[in-house]
């Protein structure tokens, strides 16, 4: 399985409830697990492992394939918009396994622009999926994280948000974390979970994408707002 098998079935969605189907996407990955089901099992590395009397793991694949996946599902669903805003939207793992040497101009700049600085330990990129930056000056907007669950990484996204405020070549950029919440941290102000609480005062906000209504704030809000906050963010 692939990613463009994941985009497949974000657009079944799509097709079916339009500007909606973001709240769909814990089901998308729900109906994409028994398809990579069904190709793990009929892998030939898989069937090799079986024949030896090894027992395949298949919720280890998944997990993988998942969080590796989610970011670039996400990135296909805003790409387009972001683009309308004279934007442009890019993988930080471009950044980051590429020597300095192979990127072109923009992205060798846009790389300067996002490094935060540990003095005499050197420039480091901070932990992002998404990045989305003005082509025309390379300058830095926003960064994205995305994960299934808000505790497989809030806390690190927290950290980068203050690493680049802490600095004044990058106190401007917003740090967010897009999420479907499967595990409900944001649903409710009060009680506040942790997780949510690291989002109301560590980051610029939290994006959701869910079917259940969340209790929204100035910090936590449904998907849908995500570009009309980025809109704002350019007045």
């Amino acid at each position: 399985m692939k990613i463009k098998d994941l985009i497949k079935f974000y657009d079944s969605k799509k097709n079916t409830y339009g500007v909606q189907a973001y709240r769909h996407i814990s089901n998308v990955l729900t109906e994409a697990k028994e398809q990579h089901k069904n190709d793990f099992f009929e892998s030939k590395k898989t069937k090799e492992k079986i024949n030896k009397g090894g027992t395949p793991d298949h919720e280890q694949s998944w997990r993988a394939f998942k969080g590796k996946n989610l970011e670039k599902l996400i990135e296909y669903i805003i790409t387009d918009e972001v683009h309308a805003l004279s934007l442009q939207v890019v993988n930080g793992n471009t950044l980051e396994r590429t020597n300095g040497s192979n990127l072109s101009k923009e992205l060798s700049e846009l790389k300067r622009n996002l490094t935060v600085d540990y003095g005499e330990f050197g420039l480091h990129l901070p932990d992002v999926d998404l990045i989305i930056f003005d082509p025309k000056t390379s300058k830095v907007v926003a960064v994205l994280s995305s994960k299934v669950t808000l505790r497989e990484r809030i806390a690190q996204t927290g950290y980068w948000k203050m690493k680049l405020a802490s600095d004044k070549a990058t106190k401007h950029i917003k740090v967010y974390f897009v999420t479907p919440d499967e595990d409900g941290t944001l649903t409710m102000k009060k009680p506040t979970k942790k997780g949510r609480a690291i989002v109301e005062v560590d980051t610029d906000g939290s994006y959701v994408l869910s079917e259940t209504n969340i209790e929204e704030s100035d910090k936590v809000k449904m998907f849908d707002k995500f570009i009309d906050d980025l809109k704002k963010l350019l007045k």
